[in-house]
């Protein structure tokens, strides 16, 4: 009997083995189961003193996507700086005056690392696409209605005549539609605001109240060529003095910007000659008021063009500067202009002299003579020398007309 219990005894492990495999196999199918979902992830393995021991990826689980991100920070800067204005206009209405907040330098670095040059290339491109006919009317009305275009005053008012939307921002007014004034020494060059006018002081100017860039930056440096019309820099000298080429006059400025639903040609304020042409290629920033007051020397940093010559007071200058999607800037005597072109790199600048052996003075404009047109709105700077008697019949903000005075004497 002994011997048949301790055979029993010895033997139980071989009976309950097929009943414990058949519960281990169930054990492990069940938990095959459970564990199926994450047999999907990709598994990394590492080796450690110990064991060996595999681990899913963070970025499986936990995925950075920049886009989302970028559009969040964006939203967010675009939303804080949406509160700053709002809060500048009420504290306005109140009556209180507010310093100008300025960029930072690396909020300008930011904005200037934008591709604003080619961006403007593909828009002046897509600009040059003819529109199906049936196409024309919706696309340009609501342009219209966005901008507060006045068709009106074209000379042309049919939308369909319109074969592209470059043709569209060029559009010819009606010769009555701007009657150009004759009692007034200077007159506005094209439509837009009047962002700020006055004496230069030292050799700064207002882009806006309190904003300023330096006069030598703009304009540029000095060139000692006889075509010039001002003299070669003396160590004495300031720049702003030796624009001045007439004892008793004053140096002075007046700032005209261009919204998208103005008149985008510009025309001769006065008349005088024009002998020199110094081409800025730079940035494409945005030129609106807003940013004229956030930005620094924002005329300094952009592409611009710099007409200079004489009038019958002396110095005088007009520069049409470009902006976001404005980098077409056209002189209507100066084939060899070429604006936001890839040849040429930010910093540099060149000059072309319209004084040639057979021409002493240079290319003559009468006031009101169509200059030239931008392919969107931006903005006109006017430099020029008058006697300290000059009157500009001007408010800051105010909208202006061309042909519309600026001031005299």
């Amino acid at each position: 009997m002994a011997t048949s219990v301790g055979h029993w005894c010895l033997r139980l492990p071989h009976r309950v083995a097929p009943w414990r495999s058949s519960f281990h196999h169930c054990e492990n199918t069940a938990l095959s189961h459970s564990l199926q979902p994450l047999r999907k992830l990709h598994f990394r393995a590492f080796r450690t003193d110990a064991r060996k021991i595999h681990t899913a990826p963070t970025r499986s689980m936990f995925l950075l996507r920049p886009l989302p991100i970028l559009l969040a920070t964006g939203g967010g800067y675009a939303g804080y700086r949406q509160y700053e204005k709002y809060r500048e206009r009420e504290l306005e209405k109140l009556g209180l005056e507010i310093p100008p907040k300025l960029a930072g330098h690396w909020e300008v670095a930011l904005y200037k690392s934008v591709p604003t040059r080619l961006l403007s290339r593909a828009w002046g491109r897509l600009n040059q696409v003819e529109l199906p006919h049936w196409l024309r009317r919706p696309v340009y009305s609501l342009y219209i209605w966005t901008f507060g275009v006045n068709m009106k005053e074209a000379a042309v008012e049919d939308l369909h005549h319109y074969r592209n939307l470059s043709e569209f921002f060029r559009r010819k007014l009606k010769p009555q539609a701007r009657p150009v004034c004759g009692l007034h020494s200077v007159i506005s060059p094209s439509d837009g605001r009047i962002l700020n006018f006055g004496q230069v002081k030292n050799c700064e100017v207002e882009q806006v109240k309190g904003v300023t860039y330096s006069l030598e930056s703009f304009l540029g440096p000095r060139t000692c060529t006889e075509d010039l019309p001002f003299p070669p820099a003396t160590s004495c000298d300031s720049f702003k003095n030796q624009l001045v080429t007439r004892e008793g006059n004053e140096l002075y400025h007046c700032v005209i910007y261009l919204a998208p639903g103005d008149y985008h040609c510009f025309h001769s304020p006065t008349d005088w000659t024009v002998s020199h042409r110094r081409h800025f290629p730079g940035s494409l920033m945005s030129v609106n008021p807003g940013m004229a007051r956030w930005i620094k020397e924002l005329f300094c940093h952009n592409e611009r063009v710099v007409l200079t010559g004489d009038w019958k007071h002396g110095f005088f200058s007009l520069t049409a500067v470009g902006a976001t999607n404005v980098g077409s800037i056209r002189i209507y005597f100066d084939r060899d202009l070429h604006t936001n072109s890839p040849r040429h790199s930010k910093g540099s600048y060149n000059d072309f002299s319209f004084v040639t052996h057979t021409n002493r003075e240079g290319v003559p404009m009468r006031k009101g003579e169509h200059l030239g047109e931008f392919n969107l709105g931006s903005t006109i700077v006017l430099i020029f020398e008058a006697p300290k008697d000059f009157n500009f019949q001007l408010k800051t903000g105010q909208k202006i007309r061309f042909g519309e005075a600026l001031g005299s004497l």
